[in-house]
């Protein structure tokens, strides 16, 4: 039985530490071999700060404080998956950042300046970039 085509909503979180971003290189699902930063699924009936939480942890094993909102985004770059993208800023809190999924991450995480990211970036990241440097908040490609 195929099931019918849903919108998924996903949280990506930009934890920042020293005026530099997590970031690791994705494998093992759409956007592979592009790097990004921590993030997933939103669970059902969890908070938006809970989800950046757990899904830090969850894949960095670090804490994160202070979770605020960054911008929102219509995605539909890796069809025919397709997103509601709730960026997300926070602080590091405590810790070191580790692979925790290795299914899922290839290589280290690391700590990088934003005027100096590695490439290529997954399609979510610089919106992220955009929204932190001019506060627009809202994009529907």
């Amino acid at each position: 039985m195929n099931e019918e085509p849903r919108v998924k909503v996903g949280i990506g979180v930009m934890v920042m530490k020293d005026g530099k971003a997590l970031m690791h290189k994705r494998k093992g699902a759409h956007g592979e071999n592009t790097y990004a930063w921590p993030g997933g699924h939103m669970e059902y009936m969890e908070s938006f700060e809970d989800c950046a939480k757990r899904e830090t942890m969850e894949e960095a094993g670090i804490e994160i404080t202070n979770v605020r909102f960054l911008r929102l985004m219509n995605l539909r770059d890796y069809a025919p998956k397709h997103y509601v993208d709730i960026g997300l800023i926070a602080d590091w809190k405590n810790g070191e950042p580790k692979i925790m999924e290795p299914d899922k991450s290839d290589g280290e995480w690391g700590w990088y300046d934003l005027d100096n990211l590695p490439q290529p970036l997954f399609a979510t990241i610089p919106s992220y970039i955009e929204a932190y440097k001019n506060g627009r908040y809202f994009y529907d490609k």
